[in-house]
């Protein structure tokens, strides 16, 4: 699969078959969040990788939509510094996830994201100490429904390209 391929046909998968990933497949989701680019290379974040159930469980607490999280096999919390010192941190976080969750689909192994709605919940969860911050969580798990993985986008999915983009000017 190239990245175009990848890119077109990647889709959000919320429910996941009961089984673990292969330690090498998360170690390569991981690699592919490393290796994103970031503002002057800095790398601003901290991958927490989860596996325990009750951690999961406990996690998908975080967010009024994190319930995905509760049925993964393995989750990334993508840990910064407080973004308001620099707004470029939450682009480079979001850099790192979506490389995560191409080289993810890739292997055949679907995501979404999670937005942490109840900071609080989460850090409880995860012990992180108070000068970082999360926003987002990655649910990780091979779909529950595998013609997700084939499936060609829907007609009228996205709004056409010259819909868009204005060139030069607005």
């Amino acid at each position: 699969m190239d990245v175009s391929e990848a890119i077109r046909y990647k889709r959000a998968v919320r429910e996941f078959q009961p089984r673990p990933l292969k330690p090498e497949e998360m170690r390569a989701i991981l690699e592919a969040g490393r290796r994103a680019q970031s503002s002057k290379n800095t790398q601003p974040w901290t991958f927490l990788a989860i596996t325990r159930r009750e951690t999961l469980q406990a996690l998908s607490k975080s967010g009024r939509y994190a319930g995905h999280l509760a049925g993964a096999a393995f989750a990334v919390a993508i840990l910064t510094p407080d973004p308001a010192e620099k707004w470029s941190i939450l682009f480079d976080a979001g850099q790192a996830a979506a490389y995560m969750q191409l080289a993810a689909w890739e292997l055949g192994i679907g995501s979404v994201l999670a937005a942490v709605h109840y900071p609080d919940v989460a850090r409880e969860a995860l012990g992180y100490p108070p000068d970082l911050h999360l926003h987002a969580v990655i649910s990780f798990g091979y779909p529950a429904d595998e013609s997700l993985l084939r499936a060609r986008p829907r007609a009228g999915g996205r709004r056409p390209l010259d819909e868009l983009v204005r060139w030069e000017t607005y």
